[in-house]
């Protein structure tokens, strides 16, 4: 009896299964899918890079003799002009140098008059005159060197610039070559930034092509820098590591916004021209391939291969794989199969792309 039971409930099992999967079928055969054509127009690209701000000059500001700091003429941050004194350490040292070498200087002065005149008498061999004159070259050189080692006692600007932070503060006993401050010419900035070889190979297309690139600046408030910048040097090598090559754009920074050190994003707009534009939800993967379904002339879907060129938002660039008359399906890609026949509504692209928004998954 349990027997006749289990079998009873295991045909009405299957024939209610068989009939939602016939119920099923039939909606699905029923079922109009939305398809629409690839649309070839002119647009443009917006790629976006990390970058690294850097100073057009930024160099480390060093002591050039030992001492103690005994004067700092300017702050932290200060906009400061070209010769305009910085620094000066304890020169009393360097005067007293200078002093002995200006004396030296002065006595082999006259001795050298002295024997110029002999000589000229007859008095003194002429190897007497030229010994006397080698000693003043001497002691003139001697002079001349005690002079440097004063001067370089003033720290100067050699540009026009900001002072860094202070890594001295006055009165500290300083070395030859101890870091005081940095200095940074922001006249012109140097914008850093890391290119894929594949965008490389783009770029170098486009230039020599005479293409415009333009190159914008997206500060870290999320606003655009007011002023374009130009990619004018391109590294030699790419990086084994990253398969990245780096690209250097250079920004007019005339207000002094831009700071050494800052970050930002590298925003680059590349014209395509005849660009073909698919939806992106028209596309699906297989082994990191793209494929749509193309909807032939008996209205049975194939699989079709593509190659993408660009991405946009919600849109596709197809570099190959498509004609501008293919019907490629928009909708129900998950629910088709290879070979089926499909009812289908088909929507003009310029309704397709205005409406994406409200299309997309």
């Amino acid at each position: 009896m349990a027997k006749r039971i289990f079998m009873l409930l295991s045909l009405t099992s299957a024939i209610v299964l068989t009939s939602c999967g016939h119920k099923e079928h039939e909606k699905h055969e029923n079922a109009t899918f939305l398809a629409t054509n690839p649309i070839v127009k002119d647009t443009t690209v917006t790629r976006d890079y990390v970058s690294q701000i850097q100073s057009f000059r930024h160099i480390e500001v060093r002591a050039l003799e030992k001492g103690y700091l005994q004067k700092i003429f300017v702050d932290e941050g200060q906009f400061v002009r070209k010769g305009q004194i910085l620094f000066q350490i304890m020169p009393n040292l360097y005067q007293a140098e200078m002093q002995r070498a200006k004396a030296e200087a002065s006595f082999a002065r006259i001795e050298y008059l002295n024997t110029k005149k002999l000589a000229e008498s007859n008095v003194v061999a002429p190897n007497e005159l030229l010994m006397a004159k080698a000693k003043l070259d001497k002691a003139n050189a001697e002079l001349s060197l005690a002079n440097v080692h004063l001067k370089f006692t003033e720290i100067r600007a050699p540009f026009d610039g900001y002072i860094d932070r202070f890594q001295v503060k006055l009165g500290s006993l300083v070395d030859e070559g101890d870091l005081l401050t940095n200095l940074s010419d922001n006249s012109k900035m140097w914008v850093y930034y890391n290119v894929p070889e594949a965008e490389y190979l783009d770029f170098k297309e486009n230039q020599n092509k005479g293409i415009h690139t333009n190159v914008n600046l997206l500060m870290a408030n999320n606003k655009y820098f007011e002023y374009p910048g130009v990619v004018e040097t391109i590294e030699a090598d790419f990086n084994n590591e990253t398969g990245n090559i780096s690209f250097r754009a250079t920004f007019p920074n005339p207000k002094a916004l831009l700071r050494h050190g800052e970050t930002g994003n590298i925003h680059i707009t590349l014209p395509y021209k005849n660009a073909m534009l698919i939806p992106q939800k028209a596309t699906f993967e297989v082994l990191d391939k793209k494929y749509v379904y193309v909807i032939d002339k008996n209205n049975e879907v194939k699989s079709r291969e593509i190659v993408i060129a660009a991405e946009l938002q919600h849109l596709f660039i197809v570099k190959s794989g498509l004609q501008e008359t293919d019907k490629i399906l928009l909708e129900g890609i998950r629910l088709v199969k290879e070979n089926e026949k499909v009812h289908f509504k088909l929507e003009k692209p310029e309704y397709v792309i205005s409406h994406l928004d409200l299309y997309a998954e």
